[in-house]
């Protein structure tokens, strides 16, 4: 079943790839251009070395020869060195030499041109030839890299903006969130004191009182639902609670409003578990999860419990036979609006996310699920040290 969060994800996968596309053109057409100015300085050193070799012949001609001398001392960019045919280093030029061992120095730049690109021999008589090395030039060289920094900035931009659009996004999905949970409590509370006032009202007549203890439980559960909204996007203060209870208590409940094909099994601590937290909020966690594991089997399975005290915190598995779930979903599933039934809003496990780590400091997560199988979800809080 297609979501909003899902349709959001594509969008996002769609400007993803829009930028990258433009990214990769980008380097690309910067790589042509920095190809074409390679090609354009080996141009430029193919004339340089043809001068050289007019300047060492026996020419006298002197407007001829200061013009070529003009070519020669033109280049003040590109790195040169010129040898003989035995490798013995006749001229350079912008190459910046150390204060000591020079020789060895040029030595050694010229087997590091040698190995970067195939030099120019430039004849110059019979039998006598000189070898012309260069190298890019820094114009060259800092092109060469302006690609990856234009990608690296594209990224990043790219990363800033999601980060201030999900920003924006989480702000608003937050102060809706809130705004729904208070109006709910508010409108909640003047049917909830009218179905007080009859209530007492029927006590006073002839009445069945089993009738009207079940009417008052009916009407304290709708007070608890009012009160856990009422609590949404405030900070309740949390109290020590031992988890074995709490569970306990929340399991009792949903007994008699479940499947009685569904079995309820918990393996809980000797000693107490305890944490620091809001009782209310955790117990609407567990029916959340139970109402979720009893859609899943359909009605019919098991769902098990175990509370475990860990050095620094108390973990709560909760595993059920249902129908599993694909790992690609692990996340998916405690998005606002993910839902697989035909009917709900989706916020149930969005809901028990936000009580788990917003109010409480802990994590739930997927531990592991197996199609067909069942699921097991896991809940990890600080332990309570006193």
């Amino acid at each position: 079943m297609s979501t909003i969060y899902e349709s959001r994800q594509r969008l996002k996968y769609l400007l993803i790839l829009g930028t990258l596309l433009i990214a990769i053109a980008s380097v690309i057409t910067s790589n042509i251009l920095i190809k074409d100015l390679a090609d354009e300085e080996r141009q430029k050193m193919e004339v340089w070395g043809e001068a050289n070799r007019v300047v060492t012949s026996q020419s006298e001609d002197e407007d001829y020869i200061r013009l070529i001398l003009r070519i020669l001392e033109g280049n003040t960019t590109i790195p040169v060195i010129l040898c003989n045919e035995n490798d013995s280093v006749i001229y350079f030029n912008n190459i910046k030499l150390p204060e000591v061992n020079q020789e060895t120095f040029l030595l050694k730049k010229v087997k590091e041109l040698k190995a970067k690109k195939t030099p120019f021999i430039i004849e110059i008589e019979d039998d006598v030839v000189q070898y012309l090395y260069y190298d890019d030039s820094i114009i060259l060289k800092r092109l060469s890299i302006f690609p990856y920094a234009q990608l690296v900035t594209v990224f990043v931009f790219i990363l800033i903006a999601f980060f201030a659009l999900s920003s924006t996004k989480k702000a608003e999905q937050n102060k809706v969130w809130i705004g729904l949970s208070k109006e709910t409590a508010h409108q909640l509370g003047t049917p909830i004191s009218s179905l007080v006032a009859w209530i007492e009202y029927l006590r006073t007549k002839d009445m069945d009182p089993s009738l009207l203890n079940e009417m008052d439980k009916d009407v304290k559960r709708l007070e608890t639902i009012a009160d856990r909204f009422s609590k949404i996007g405030s900070n309740p203060d949390p109290t020590p609670v031992n988890i074995n209870l709490s569970v306990l208590s929340a399991l009792d409940y949903m007994k008699t409003r479940i499947s009685s094909k569904v079995k309820l099994y918990t393996h809980l601590t000797e000693e107490p578990a305890l944490v620091l937290m809001n009782e209310s909020l955790f117990a609407w966690v567990i029916e959340n999860l139970v109402k979720n594991a009893v859609d899943a089997m359909g009605g019919q399975g098991e769902i098990t419990f175990q509370v475990a005290i860990r050095k620094k915190d108390i973990q709560i598995e909760i595993r059920d036979t249902g129908k599993g779930i694909h790992k690609s979903k692990f996340d998916t599933i405690f998005s606002p609006g993910y839902t697989t039934k035909a009917r709900g809003w989706g916020l149930g496990l969005s809901l028990v996310k936000r009580i788990i780590e917003s109010y409480h400091g802990g994590k739930i997560f997927v531990k592991n699920s197996e199609l067909g199988k069942g699921t097991t979800f896991c809940i990890e809080l600080r332990k309570y040290k006193g």
